[in-house]
């Protein structure tokens, strides 16, 4: 059995052309990770691929639960932070199957967390300029100017708010109330960030470069962008009136 500290949750929806790719690229670090692949029914047999590499090769380092169609990604992503809980990781965190997050980059969100004390690191676009290769402009604004409303809206001084690739440490997750979390797209992103930061944990941006995937289709939609448009509002509504769960103390042990 490889141990490690740590699990890599990777929503898969179609990514037979990169699945097996990324599976081996964050294999390859010097540092040993877990993955969780979290399978929405994907018709092209992105499953399959994982449970043959599973079955081969990485029987005790690649795991994967199957879902009968799209869920969402927030719901992806809380059955994986459950999961992750239950399987006692200390540092769990977010990523893309489509190489927009570059594997090379776990280590660095891990030593900002493990080695720096932070609860949760962030891999940010935005966080020393604008770090994104490969999109539209017309995207690359949507997505900065998205970012610059949360911050005016919420008050959280979190440049990339609705950034996809992170580190938590355990104590972040079991502390916000994941049965709570309503949001399924981009708003899930934001909520979970503005959440650890009402409570008052310790955030760092670690400054990355995304790149627009080179194969598959992507997921994105006017509807992920629409739901976060308002709810954004509704989770500052919420901040004024919520009770959020007590800071717990950090285990020195």
């Amino acid at each position: 059995m490889t141990l490690s500290d740590s699990i890599v949750i990777i929503p898969t929806y179609n990514e037979k052309e990169n699945i097996e790719k990324i599976i081996r690229a964050v294999f390859a670090l010097e540092k040993s990770f877990h993955i969780l692949i979290i399978d929405d029914g994907s018709p092209d047999g992105t499953a399959a691929i994982v449970h043959r590499l599973i079955k081969d090769e990485f029987e005790d380092r690649l795991f994967i639960i199957e879902r009968e169609g799209k869920l969402g990604l927030g719901t992806a992503y809380i059955t994986g932070f459950k999961w992750a809980l239950e399987h006692q990781y200390d540092y769990v965190f977010e990523m893309d199957a489509d190489f927009s997050h570059d594997p090379n980059d776990l280590p660095r969100l891990y030593a900002a967390c493990h080695d720096e004390g932070y609860d949760l690191a962030i891999g940010s676009r935005y966080v020393s300029g604008v770090n994104v290769v490969n999109w539209p402009m017309g995207r690359v604004l949507m997505s900065y100017f998205a970012s610059k409303y949360v911050r005016l809206i919420t008050g959280c001084g979190i440049k990339d708010t609705t950034a996809g690739f992170k580190c938590y440490k355990r104590r972040v997750l079991q502390t916000i109330e994941l049965d709570k979390v309503r949001f399924k797209g981009y708003a899930f992103q934001i909520e979970m960030k503005y959440t650890a930061y009402k409570i008052g944990f310790r955030i760092k941006e670690v400054p990355v470069i995304f790149v627009n995937r080179r194969e598959g289709t992507s997921k994105m939609s006017g509807g992920i962008f629409s739901e976060a448009l308002f709810g954004v509002m509704r989770l500052r509504w919420d901040g004024w009136f919520r009770h959020y769960p007590p800071m717990p103390k950090e285990n020195k042990a």
